[in-house]
């Protein structure tokens, strides 16, 4: 099965995040980084923020 990419709107979406704090959470090693689908697209692996996001709520 091929994994669903999602693009930053939706990352955005998903976790409430704003683009600001995903790439600042990124930098300090707290949220998943992206995949290059080109030389300037990136999404993330859906099963990366599905798994960031199960690891926040058991940790609430």
């Amino acid at each position: 099965m091929i994994e669903k990419h999602l693009r930053r709107r939706a990352v955005e979406e998903i976790t409430g995040l704003s683009r600001s704090s995903i790439y600042a959470m990124m930098a300090r090693g707290e949220f998943p980084k992206p995949v290059h689908l080109t030389a300037k697209a990136v999404a993330w692996p859906e099963s990366a923020i599905s798994k960031w996001l199960n690891s926040r709520r058991s940790a609430a």
